[in-house]
């Protein structure tokens, strides 16, 4: 192989490779956004059921607080019942403070059931919210999903091809050159081995390229790399040419 065919196969090698990285960066893409969506719903899961186990603790406490009235209002009656039957001032004063003391406990349960509602009210609020989010994100998780089902299906055949080409190029590159690919590529930004020289520049890092040292590279004799980034470069004509 000349060097010009050299330098084509290993171009054509880093457009086929590009193309399927950027396949994988889509794939790749997707499936972080169906995790992140995957992992909001079940936090907003979590998050409704905890204010639903709020709400019906709060609910029992309820529960809880009128039964006590109700003992109180028993207790109220019991020692108003009593009081007609007293025998003197001291019986009757007593059951007053018993009475009293119930009165008391009553109210103070009325103001729990108030506090306890409000409280209701508010986590009612936030489970709606949720709730409202909740539905949003599965029908967000159902349409990315089926985005990435159908990216799979649509590129998977690509790849296939992409991949036969690139393993055809590697057959055809001698092992020096194609080691030499390998480890530039994976070093590099991007996964850019082999770049063109754009607006008298290297297309991989962007600094300036002499006039002479561009002569040297249309001219195909030998493989040059890029001094300042170390990748190998292409004239602008055989980068335009593609694969």
């Amino acid at each position: 192989m000349t060097v010009a065919e050299k330098l084509k196969a290993l171009y054509n090698k880093q457009l086929v490779d590009t193309a399927i990285d950027k396949i994988k960066i889509l794939r790749g893409e997707l499936p972080l956004e169906v995790q992140d969506l995957e992992d909001e719903i079940e936090g907003l899961q979590t998050r409704v059921s905890k204010f639903d186990e709020d709400v019906e603790a709060l609910e029992k406490s309820i529960s809880g607080k009128n039964q006590e009235i109700t003992n109180s209002q028993e207790l109220i009656k019991k020692y108003q019942d009593q009081q007609n039957n007293v025998r003197n001032n001291r019986e009757y004063d007593s059951l007053s403070k018993e009475i009293e003391f119930q009165t008391l406990e009553i109210e103070l349960c009325e103001k729990r059931i108030r506090e306890f509602t409000a409280q209701i009210e508010d986590k009612k609020v936030v489970i709606g919210e949720s709730a409202s989010v909740l539905s949003e994100r599965k029908l967000d998780l159902e349409n990315k999903k089926q985005e990435l089902d159908a990216i799979i299906d649509e590129t998977k055949k690509e790849e296939e091809v992409l991949e036969k080409k690139s393993a055809g190029l590697d057959e055809i590159i001698e092992e020096r050159l194609s080691s030499a690919y390998k480890k530039i590529r994976a070093n590099a930004r991007n996964g850019l081995a082999v770049v063109p020289v754009e607006r008298d520049a290297c297309g991989g890092c962007f600094n300036k390229i002499p006039p002479q040292r561009q002569l040297d590279i249309a001219s195909h004799k030998k493989i040059i790399v890029c001094e300042y980034c170390g990748r190998i470069l292409v004239d602008a004509k055989m980068g335009e040419e593609g694969i």
